[in-house]
């Protein structure tokens, strides 16, 4: 019999926790189309490298990374399907959508590598063109093309639905946008296909199919091969200007940033919140994108001491939950302190100023453990600076004459406001310095211990 570890959890590989997660995407039946669509994009791309390798084009090889990039796609909008099954946890409290978000950047910039891979290739070609095979360079543009347009039209991919929509308009959709204009207005019926802007998607398959297809005719008239390399650095280009703003937008999206087309609504709703009846500050506020269509934010709140905490986060609440979805709002009182007259506690009858005559001064012990510069506690462990005790200005207080028409019994004080030197000298000196030794007592005519008695003779 072995040892039973009741404690110990059971460690699952990092194959084994993808495929427990894939088991959970694949029990979906929306899933499935999404696995089959995957598994035709497979095949096709399969296909289509083997044409690029018999024709030897690389602007067929192009064309082919757009077919790649559907495939990227499809792995997006499964990792959508798996963000809504999953429920925030401890470690993921915001939830888990930030992996769609990081999903779309992933495929964004692998294309735009592609797109860089292919113009280095292109410039290598400019110096020694080599020979174009046409024989399925039309077949393998038109299979593209159809596998392409019926990936995007049939598959409801709502990350790159979103970051489409919400990002930056490209260089290819600005000239498009700026011909449809001319074309609608000849054919006003063309507006809802061409306006206000098309799909970034379907708009660069067809400019690569319709580069493919002048490069396989230039070819057939003239042998003009150089023109295929043309057309292989334009999908490049068109590839890289389409995937550049989406890469920018899920960029920002994960470093956190507040979207700019929200900005004017925050502050509004902000200044709402400032008004609110027993709000004093608004402050510390910070919002960002959560995920795709998903706003996040906290924000603090300073409120009156005799404000309802609850009705103001409830008032709050109800104002920024019409923007933000997910919010954190940290209500807190007034903590302003009125200023002590006092530091110590004072006597019933200390108004009384001519009912005393003998000056209260504070410990000095309790100024032993205080740094002389910054009047904080010293630390144990260091030694005390050498000939500091007692060192006038520093650990004795400064003496304040409550009643200055009396003068104390044998405290040798001249009548009225002494100086602060003149008051050490008399009596308030360091032992053993001065003429009169009355630190200890105050008084001079006290027979004190340091080498003379009562009358003033030295001691035996």
């Amino acid at each position: 019999k072995g040892t039973i570890h009741l404690f110990r959890k059971s460690q699952r590989s990092l194959v084994g926790k993808l495929t427990h997660e894939f088991r959970l995407v694949a029990a979906d039946r929306r899933s499935w189309k999404i696995l089959l669509f995957g598994a035709i994009n497979l095949i096709c791309i399969g296909f289509l490298l083997m044409w690029c390798s018999s024709t030897n084009s690389i602007a067929l090889t192009a064309y082919t990374y757009l077919t790649i990039f559907d495939l990227f796609s499809l792995v997006t909008c499964l990792i959508s399907y798996w963000v809504m099954m999953k429920k925030p946890s401890p470690v993921y409290s915001f939830g888990f959508e930030r992996f769609e978000v990081l999903a779309v950047f992933a495929s964004t910039v692998l294309a735009q590598l592609g797109a860089l891979f292919i113009l280095k290739e292109s410039v290598e070609r400019f110096l020694e063109q080599p020979e174009i095979h046409t024989g399925r360079l039309l077949v393998g543009t038109f299979v593209a093309l159809f596998f392409n347009l019926f990936t995007m039209l049939s598959i409801k991919n709502k990350p790159f639905a979103y970051v489409s929509e919400a990002a930056s308009t490209s260089w290819l959709q600005e000239h498009v946008a700026d011909l449809s204009r001319s074309i609608c207005g000849i054919i006003p019926g063309l507006s809802s296909i061409f306006l206000p802007r098309m799909n970034p998607f379907v708009l660069i398959d067809i400019a690569g199919a319709l580069a493919l297809c002048i490069t396989y005719m230039l070819i057939e008239i003239n042998n003009y091969f150089a023109v295929d390399t043309a057309s292989a650095i334009a999908i490049a280009l068109m590839t890289f200007g389409t995937m550049y703003p989406m890469s920018v937008y899920s960029g920002k999206v994960l470093l956190q940033t507040t979207p700019p087309h929200v900005i004017g609504q925050l502050d509004k709703l902000l200044r709402e919140v400032s008004t609110l009846d027993g709000v004093l500050e608004v402050r510390n506020e910070h919002f960002w994108t959560l995920g795709f269509g998903t706003l996040a934010g906290s924000v603090h709140v300073r409120i009156r001491r005799d404000a309802n905490e609850q009705m103001v986060l409830a008032h709050v609440t109800n104002r920024l939950y019409t923007l933000v979805s997910t919010l954190t709002v940290q209500i807190f009182k007034d903590d302003w302190i009125r200023p002590t007259l006092s530091s110590v506690p004072i006597a019933n009858n200390i108004l009384n100023l001519s009912d005393h005559h003998i000056i209260p001064m504070p410990s000095l012990k309790a100024a032993d453990n205080l740094n002389p510069v910054t009047s904080t506690p010293a630390k144990p462990s260091s030694p005390p600076p050498e000939f500091s005790f007692n060192t006038p200005g520093k650990n004795v207080s400064p003496v304040i004459l409550l009643n200055t028409q009396t003068k104390p019994y044998g405290l040798g004080l001249n009548h009225g406001s002494a100086p602060y030197s003149s008051v050490l000298s008399q009596g308030l000196g360091i032992p053993g310095m001065g003429p009169a030794q009355g630190f200890r007592t105050g008084f001079a005519n006290v027979p004190s211990r340091y080498g003379t008695n009562a009358r003033g003779q030295p001691r035996p």
